[in-house]
């Protein structure tokens, strides 16, 4: 008896519509893009889109998960890292996570805008708050400054990278900044970063 063929997927349709969503929801944001968009941006026919992805909520789920991953997954493995000091690991999660958005610099604006617009299909999916409190680096944090609540000092980290981003249409909208100018100051804050937050754990 015959065995029955496997019909095997088209990776590269599936990866081509992925990519236009990519495109599609970072430039529009979820409300404001059509599954329509993103067959065009594709180059492909709607029913083709339909086939692949059941709907435009699944589609974006996909493309929002991977962009929280990209955004706080370059953290993980540095704050995670037993071999590493409290220090060395300030000085890896400034320079790595700016290095990173350097290269995506409309990646945070997005995830906290998407995230704010639609908390309740997100939040039990983003595990982020708790892998950062659950890491090496809490651990070490805690045993340095008991006295300092280790949230506060993540936060003030995570801020000090991530704001710039935020603030930067707004910035160069009101002629503050160039493009030049903005990615020399991310430059300086590689360096900056680590000075001011190991400059808070000495502080009493």
């Amino acid at each position: 008896m015959p065995k029955k063929k496997t019909v095997e997927p088209d990776i590269t349709t599936e990866e081509k519509i992925k990519e236009a969503a990519r495109k599609v929801f970072l430039q529009k944001g979820y409300a404001a893009t059509r599954t329509r968009d993103i067959a065009e941006e594709a180059g492909l026919n709607l029913a083709l889109l339909n086939y692949y992805f059941r709907s435009k909520e699944k589609l974006f789920e996909i493309v929002m998960m991977e962009k929280v991953q990209k955004l706080f997954g370059v953290l993980a493995p540095i704050l995670n890292d037993n071999s590493t000091s409290l220090e060395k690991k300030i000085e890896l999660a400034a320079t790595n996570h700016i290095g990173m958005l350097m290269e995506n610099p409309d990646l945070p604006l997005f995830v906290m805008s998407e995230i704010r617009n639609n908390p309740e299909r997100f939040a039990g999916k983003i595990q982020a708050v708790k892998l950062i409190q659950e890491s090496h680096f809490v651990k070490q944090l805690k045993e340095k400054r008991p006295d300092i609540n280790p949230l506060h000092f993540v936060i003030s980290l995570l801020g000090m990278v991530l704001f710039p981003f935020i603030a930067k249409p707004v910035l160069q909208e009101a002629g503050s900044l160039s493009v030049k100018g903005f990615q020399s100051m991310m430059e300086e804050r590689k360096a900056l970063v680590p000075i001011w937050m190991k400059a808070l754990l000495k502080t009493r």
